[in-house]
């Protein structure tokens, strides 16, 4: 049966955010992320809004929502206000969530770290960010004070867990008074303009930028996630977070589980495949978004039933068709979508009809306008099927990076176009294909040259694991093309089997002239894509077949 994208979450969203506006009285207000979920939790206090599968234990909303008013009044006590930024650092335990919901109360800025960065690492990132408080595990204490000194911050320190030096999150919520969590009101401000997310971004290139995404920008665009569902509110009963914390995937949830009302099954344990197979084992998820690395993984490792899924979402990087369809079969469903998004447009910029369109990332947002321009000519492209850099506009388009004005003039235009740095073309339909990144495509000779094209292909041979393409410079070629393999447990592919594998099915030019190198992993970013640049440097040195 046809489908096309349903507008039920923007009724449920504007029932909702207009009941928010006649409790406050400030039309604003329906993009004030704080006050939604404040309201949200509010509203059934009995649901169980989080799980962690790690420990079993559970919390309902009415529980959230008390520890995170006191929370709030406890930062409010410390001085902290409107505009100060907080730094967000461990797993997805019950109780990152609090000081989380409490900063968007508050119109704190929130910036999700990544707990495995290094004392430099943090240090460039405090740098940019510049905390006043931060929360974190006492385990990386020491690594965060060290930051802190580097970078000349003064920031206060707050564990999650039990610590001998600092004040913990549990301290922070005791001897607040009841009447005052009854009176409590979240703090007044203008969702356009205020800051909620200090969001990490390196894209493939390893190098950190942090994207400003204001109450608006998220409160807009992440509905749209939801277009394919009619059933409002729990538009699916239980989504399962396996993206670190820092990741805006997860964020998405921490975001709107409580405004959407389903339950948020999370993990403060690594998601190993063995882990990952107990949670479907034992909860029984309907719903996830994840990266199509991560999910070959578990395809590969988990001892599951991977059924109980109802929505499969993947998102990070573009999948292979033959995994695509790997998942509808393992899961079932029919719902398997292949998602484009930016952290600077504050999540995706793409929706499906039913059924998608073999190989496409769906179609632009309703609140997204989207061109396609010729990187030399910066001419739109008006014919369908000719590849251009993506450009995006609307109300979720980021309102910069923080303390870098050179970078966000180099990605937005003036008059609010935002250049993704992406290749793409399109159909009749405006469905949109994705090419590449654009600083990453090869030029051999004459001829542009697109990994992931090449990587594409090679990922149907049975025993490849993960590729990755990538060039040695020439002086006389440009870039020979060479392919970087690990291989799937068990097997042995040859270099001549990649080799002619290419040749039979790609044009002269992207031909693997540099080699096959075969490799135990890939190197990545924090945030699980692979690091060209780390990658680039890493064939140079190695023996190539």
């Amino acid at each position: 049966m046809a489908r096309h994208a349903f507008d039920a979450v923007h009724w449920y969203m504007n029932e909702v955010t207009s009941r928010l506006v006649v409790k406050t009285g400030i039309p604003s207000d329906r993009h004030h992320l704080g006050k939604l979920i404040l309201h949200s939790l509010q509203d059934d206090p009995n649901f169980v809004t989080q799980i962690d599968g790690a420990t079993g234990q559970s919390e309902t909303s009415g529980s959230v929502l008390d520890r995170s008013i006191r929370c709030a009044v406890s930062l409010t006590n410390m001085g902290l206000k409107k505009g100060d930024v907080m730094v967000l650092m461990g797993p997805n335990h019950l109780d990152f969530c609090i000081p989380h919901n409490a900063a968007l109360f508050l119109g704190i800025m929130v910036a999700c770290t990544d707990a495995s960065l290094g004392v430099n690492e943090l240090k460039d990132q405090f740098h940019t960010t510049c905390p006043n408080i931060i929360f974190c595990q006492s385990a990386k204490t020491t690594d965060i004070e060290k930051a802190l000194s580097l970078s000349k911050i003064d920031a206060k320190i707050v564990t999650f867990d039990e610590n001998n030096k600092f004040d913990t999150l549990e301290l922070m919520l005791e001897d607040i008074d009841d009447e005052v969590v009854w009176k409590f009101q979240a703090t007044d401000f203008d969702p356009e303009d205020t800051v909620a997310y200090l969001t990490s971004t390196s894209g493939t290139t390893g190098v950190p930028k942090t994207a400003m995404l204001t109450h608006k920008n998220l409160t807009v665009l992440l509905p749209y996630m939801w277009s394919n569902f009619s059933n409002f509110p729990t538009p699916t009963k239980m989504v399962i977070v396996t993206s670190p914390a820092q990741w805006l995937s997860a964020g998405f949830h921490y975001l709107f589980s409580s405004i959407l009302k389903y339950t948020r099954l999370q993990t403060s344990a690594p998601v190993t495949p063995e882990h990952f197979g107990e949670l479907l084992n034992k909860y029984k998820p309907t719903y996830i978004m994840i990266s199509p690395t991560l999910m070959t993984t578990m395809i590969a490792n988990a001892k599951c039933d991977f059924t109980c899924f109802e929505c499969v979402i993947l998102v990070g990087s573009a999948p292979s068709q033959e995994l695509v369809e790997e998942v509808k079969i393992i899961t079932k469903t029919r719902d398997v979508y292949v998602l484009y998004g930016m952290s600077e447009f504050s999540g995706v910029i793409t929706q499906h009809d039913y059924p998608p369109v073999p190989g496409c990332c769906g179609r632009p947002a309703g609140c997204v306008e989207i061109r396609l321009v010729d990187p030399t000519t910066k001419e739109d492209i008006t014919e369908p099927n000719v590849t251009g850099e993506l450009w995006c506009k609307g109300p979720s388009v980021f309102k910069g990076y923080r303390n870098n004005p050179e970078v966000t003039k180099e990605t937005l235009t003036e008059d609010g176009w935002l250049k993704s740095g992406d290749i793409f073309y399109r159909d009749q339909s405006w469905n949109l294909f994705f090419v590449d990144r654009q600083k990453l495509l090869l030029k051999y000779r004459n001829h542009q040259v697109s990994p992931m094209e090449i990587e594409m292909i090679i990922m149907k041979h049975p025993g490849v694991y993960h590729v990755a393409v990538t060039g040695i410079p020439d002086k006389e070629c440009g870039d020979l093309v060479v392919a970087c393999i690990v291989p799937k447990p068990g097997c042995s592919p040859t270099a001549q089997e990649i080799k002619d594998l290419v040749k039979e099915s790609l044009a002269d030019s992207k031909q693997l002239r540099g080699g096959v190198i075969f490799m135990r992993e890939l190197p990545t970013t924090s945030t699980s894509k692979i690091n060209r640049t780390k990658l680039k440097e890493l064939v140079l040195t190695m023996p190539r077949e």
